[in-house]
C-alpha cells in the first residue's frame, strides 16, 4: 500500500526518471545494450471523468481512491476537463469517490480490480438544487407551554430514495460498521417512549400520533420515503421527544447521516433531559468523523442518566475504533465500570479505554489495570471472546507471545468467526517461529473476513438510503449602489 500512499511528486519524479531513462537510451545505443531491461512490474491504471448530468465537466472536484482491506486512500483534484487518474500495484476491492463543496450527495463506486487492469469510470456530480420551503401554519408548544410557531424548518428535503451503493460514512471500513452498528442500535431505542408531552393548542394529539404510527408502519413495509414524511409532519404537528426521536433515527438507519444529525440537534435542543436524544445526536456525529462532539453528547447523555447503560455503550463502541482516544470517555467509562462492577462490558470497554492510553504513555501500570479489568470482564462473562483478545494483546505487549497465543486461542473457541482473533494468534505465532500455524490463521482471518464481509453487504443491500437535497443558505442582500 506504500504506492498508494505515494504523493503526487514522487510519482511524477518516477515517471520524470523513467521518460530521461528511454529517452538516453534512444540516443545511445551503447548504453542501451549495457543496460539489462527490466521487465515491467503489473500495474492497475484507474482512470475517468466527473461531468455533471448534462455531460460538462466538473474540474477541480476531489476524488478519492480507497483500497477496501487497508482503508488506505488517496486524493486528486480533477483536470479542467474533468478527467482524474490512479495508479496501484495491489489487486483488490477499491472504493471511487468524488466530491465538491456546493455539488450533490458524493458519487461513488466499487471496483474489484485485477493485476494489469486499465479501468474508466464516469462520476455523475450535478449542483445542489435550492428547494422552497415547506410552508407550515402548525404551530410548536415550548417549554412553558406557550404555544409558539414552528420555526425550526429543516435545511434539507428528502426527494427520494436510492440504492446501497450509495450509502455514504466516514473512514475505514472498520468505523464505518461501527457507524451503522450505532445506528441500528438507536432505532432499538424507539421502544423506550417517555410520556407524551401535551398537544399545542388546537392540535389534535391523535393527529401527529397517527403520523408517527403510519411512519412505523411505512417503515415495517420497507418504504422508508414515506415513513420519513410521515415522522417529518408528526414533528410539525407536536414536536415530542418520541416524534423528534422517530424522525431522527429513521434518517440515521437509511445513511441520511447529516440530515440526521439536523433533526437530533434540533431535538436535543428542545429536550435536553433526553437522555436517547444525544446518544442518536452522538451516533450521527460519529458517523460524520466529529468523534470529538459525538463522544461529548454520550458523556452528556451518561450525565443525564448515569444508571442508564446505552450511553455507556455507545461511548464504548466509540472509543474502541476511533482513530485517538476521545475526550471525556475515560471518566465515563470508569464510573460506569464502578458503578456495574459485576458488567462484563462495563469493565471491557473501560479496559479498552485504558488500552488506547497506554499504546500512548507506555506505562506499565495501564497494562495491569487494563489485565484486571479484561479478566473481571470475562469472570462477568467467561464467553465475551473480544475481551480474550484484548487480554491477548496485553501479553503480547509484554512479550509474552505464548501466553497471548493461549488466550486467543480460547477467542476462537467461543467464536470461530472473530476474525480479529485469527489475525493476531497468526500475528503470535510468527513471533514464536511457528510460521505454518501463522499461515492457517491468516487463511482462516481471510475466509471469515471474506464470508463477514459478504454478510455485511447483503445487509447494506437491504438498505434504501435516502437522496437528501440540502437547501442553500440564504445569501445577505448586497447594498444598492446610490
Amino acid at each position: 500500500m506504500g504506492y498508494l500512499r505515494m504523493n503526487a511528486g514522487k510519482i511524477l519524479r518516477s515517471f520524470a526518471a523513467a521518460i530521461s531513462l528511454l529517452t538516453l537510451s534512444a540516443a545511445s545505443p551503447s548504453i542501451s545494450a549495457q543496460i539489462p531491461v527490466a521487465e515491467p512490474r503489473p500495474a492497475i491504471i484507474v482512470s475517468g471523468s466527473v461531468r455533471n448530468s448534462t455531460g460538462e465537466p466538473v474540474p477541480d472536484a476531489s476524488v478519492f481512491f480507497e483500497e477496501k482491506v487497508t482503508a488506505a486512500a488517496v486524493e486528486t483534484k480533477t483536470k479542467p476537463d474533468g478527467s482524474f487518474s490512479f495508479l496501484t500495484f495491489r489487486p483488490g476491492t477499491y472504493t471511487l469517490r468524488a466530491e465538491k463543496a456546493g455539488m450533490s450527495t458524493p458519487a461513488t463506486a466499487t471496483l474489484l480490480l485485477s493485476l494489469n487492469e486499465k479501468k474508466h469510470i464516469n462520476l455523475v456530480l450535478d449542483p445542489s438544487k435550492e428547494v422552497p420551503p415547506v410552508s407550515s401554519a402548525a404551530s410548536k408548544t415550548d417549554s412553558s407551554g406557550a404555544a409558539m410557531q414552528f420555526d425550526d424548518k429543516p435545511n434539507f428535503t428528502v426527494a427520494g430514495v436510492t440504492d446501497w451503493t450509495n450509502v455514504g460514512g466516514h473512514g475505514s471500513d472498520t468505523k464505518l460498521r461501527t457507524s451503522e452498528s450505532l445506528a441500528r442500535e438507536t432505532a432499538a431505542l424507539k421502544s423506550s417512549s417517555p410520556a407524551e408531552r401535551p398537544a399545542p393548542a388546537g392540535v389534535s394529539l391523535s393527529a401527529a400520533d397517527s403520523h408517527r404510527l403510519a411512519g412505523d408502519r411505512a417503515e415495517g413495509s420497507s418504504d422508508p420515503l414515506a415513513a420519513v414524511r410521515e415522522y417529518e409532519q408528526a414533528v410539525r404537528l407536536n414536536p415530542t421527544e418520541e416524534n423528534y426521536f422517530a424522525w431522527g433515527t429513521e434518517l440515521l438507519l437509511h445513511r441520511a447521516i447529516k440530515p440526521a444529525a439536523e433533526v437530533f440537534e434540533k431535538g436535543t435542543t428542545a429536550h435536553p433531559k433526553s437522555a436517547r436524544m444525544l446518544a442518536g445526536l452522538g451516533a450521527a456525529l460519529y458517523a460524520t468523523g466529529d468523534y470529538a462532539n459525538a463522544a461529548s453528547r454520550l458523556c452528556t447523555a451518561a450525565d443525564v442518566q448515569p444508571a442508564d447503560p446505552t450511553p455507556y455503550l455507545f461511548l464504548g463502541k466509540m472509543e474502541k475504533t476511533a482513530p485517538d482516544p476521545l475526550p471525556c470517555a475515560a471518566e465515563k467509562l470508569a464510573r460506569f465500570a464502578h458503578d456495574q462492577p459485576t458488567n462484563a462490558l462495563a469493565n471491557y470497554y473501560f479496559a479498552v479505554s485504558v488500552w488506547k492510553r497506554a499504546q500512548r504513555n507506555e506505562n506499565p501500570q495501564y497494562l495491569r489495570k487494563c489485565e484486571l479489568l479484561l479478566q473481571a470482564a470475562i469472570a462477568a462473562d467467561p464467553k465475551l471472546d473480544s475481551a480474550y483478545v484484548y487480554l491477548g494483546m496485553v501479553y503480547a505487549a509484554r512479550a509474552n507471545f505464548a501466553q497471548a497465543i493461549e488466550t486467543y486461542k480460547k477467542a476462537v473457541e467461543i467464536n470461530p468467526q472473530s476474525t480479529e482473533a485469527h489475525y493476531r494468534l497468526s500475528q503470535a505465532y510468527k513471533r514464536v517461529g511457528e510460521e505454518e500455524k501463522s499461515e492457517r490463521e491468516l487463511q482462516l482471518y481471510k475466509q471469515v473476513d471474506k464470508t463477514e464481509t459478504a454478510a455485511i453487504e447483503q445487509q447494506r443491500r437491504e438498505i434504501r438510503q435516502f437522496l437528501i437535497i440540502l437547501k442553500d443558505q440564504p445569501q445577505a442582500s448586497a447594498p444598492q449602489q446610490q
